[in-house]
């Protein structure tokens, strides 16, 4: 990923020393496994520890690996550089390059998981403080893009807030299901090693073992990980979306907070353009992309193959870290925004009184008019303010139907605001808790 959308913490993850690090730490601690059960001399097993401290040489990996065209080999290679090769004869005993390359992979992406899961849980902050700042914070409701009936700003940050929290609960489960790592040797039948030493690794390394492996994890659960990225990304783009709405012109009721000295356009001086919610659509489509890649990864050729190889490399680092970058790029958006309840008023009343109209037709039908009649009431008067910009209670008072079955008073009372808002209170204990 370029550096214009990464995270340094991320970024190090998917490192090559971060990787050739964990491939180190896999076949040590495989060694130790296999002295224990008496397979190798403790004295080697011992030694590869030699390099516990050893900053891998990326470059003399590359050369090894220009004449080897093998990137495990190369590493073993160099590996034994630095321990001695009669030291490290035993090391890899058993072991197939999946073992290494696999378990690797799934360290990294649980480690990419907790960095996720803690950018979630900032999000959910940032939405929930915003939340309950603007709970009461009236503004219209749109269906179709149209007005609808009135609801709050703190009603949508609570749903935005609502969809991240599931957003948390399926990353958490995505990472326990990722987190999984094998030893089994060949085709994955631990022939050549003893299945203690796939549970020693992975209790060191903080996975499980995989409980039946080919020569290869199974891509499910990859695929799993990457389609919760996905919807995580598409939470994202939908909170971009409406903050974006919100910032058009002629809305104007939020906006991006804009930055001293900050330029919208190098062309119009007055523009202030919601970039950085621009730039999180962008990005939501760049982690979706990784999700087909990672599902056509699942079927594999028998016990394996490497069609999934060279996919994985790719949108392992570029989708977490996109998403780290996204995740956190919203969260200071949503800490940041500015609101503007009075334009939320004057947009409501754009058309005076419309959005009353499903309580108008509602109390009409109360009052023993049939419904389809009662629709033809309401609508004719809506219409009205559509076409003039007159007063929907206005011209409601004025028709001889209305005012036959409603009295003025009824008529008046179905104009009260709190009407809508009378249940805010009980939607926010169940998305905040009491």
């Amino acid at each position: 990923m370029i550096p214009r959308y990464s995270r340094p913490d991320m970024v190090a993850i998917w490192s090559p020393e971060t990787k050739f690090r964990i491939w180190y730490e896999i076949e040590a601690h495989a060694c130790d496994a296999m002295a224990d059960l008496g397979v190798i001399p403790r004295e080697n097993a011992e030694a590869v520890w030699k390099a516990k401290d050893v900053e891998f040489d990326v470059a003399r990996i590359d050369e090894i690996e220009a004449v080897t065209k093998h990137d495990v080999i190369a590493f073993l290679t160099h590996l034994a550089e630095h321990v001695g090769s009669e030291e490290a004869r035993f090391v890899h005993q058993g072991m197939t390059s999946s073992d290494v390359l696999d378990t690797c992979l799934n360290v990294q992406l649980t480690r990419a998981a907790d960095l996720l899961i803690a950018d979630l849980e900032g999000l959910l902050a940032a939405l929930k403080r915003r939340a309950i700042e603007h709970k009461d914070t009236v503004r219209i409701g749109r269906s179709h893009g149209i007005h609808a009936e009135p609801t709050t700003m703190g009603l949508t940050f609570a749903r935005f807030y609502a969809e991240m929290d599931r957003n948390l609960s399926r990353m958490r489960d995505a990472r326990a299901e990722i987190a999984t790592g094998a030893i089994s040797g060949a085709v994955g039948t631990f022939a050549n090693i003893d299945p203690r030493v796939e549970e020693h690794v992975c209790d060191q390394l903080g996975l499980v073992p995989e409980p039946i492996s080919t020569q290869v994890i199974p891509r499910d659960r990859h695929a799993a990980f990457f389609a919760t990225l996905g919807v995580i990304a598409s939470s994202i783009e939908n909170i971009a979306i409406e903050i974006r709405h919100m910032q058009r012109t002629e809305v104007l009721e939020g906006a991006e907070f804009f930055s001293m000295g900050q330029k919208g356009s190098s062309a119009m001086p007055h523009k202030k353009n919601p970039v950085l919610t621009e730039n999180l659509t962008g990005l939501a489509r760049m982690v979706r992309a990784a999700v087909i890649p990672a599902m056509e990864n699942v079927a594999l050729w028998h016990e394996r193959d490497i069609s999934h190889s060279s996919v994985e490399r790719m949108i392992g680092p570029d989708a977490t870290i996109t998403l780290d970058f996204a995740l956190a790029r919203l969260t200071g958006v949503v800490d940041k925004m500015l609101i503007f309840p009075e334009n939320m008023l004057e947009n409501m009343n754009k058309f005076p009184g419309l959005v009353m109209s499903q309580r108008v037709l509602l109390a009409l039908t109360q009052a023993g008019v049939s419904r389809e009649d009662a629709y033809a009431m309401v609508q004719r008067n809506a219409l009205k303010v559509w076409e003039h910009r007159t007063d929907f209670k206005e011209e409601l008072l004025a028709d001889a139907d209305v005012t036959a079955a409603l009295s003025p008073e009824e008529i008046e009372e179905k104009f009260d605001l709190g009407y809508h808002t009378k249940h805010v209170d009980t939607i926010f204990a169940r998305v905040f808790g009491d």
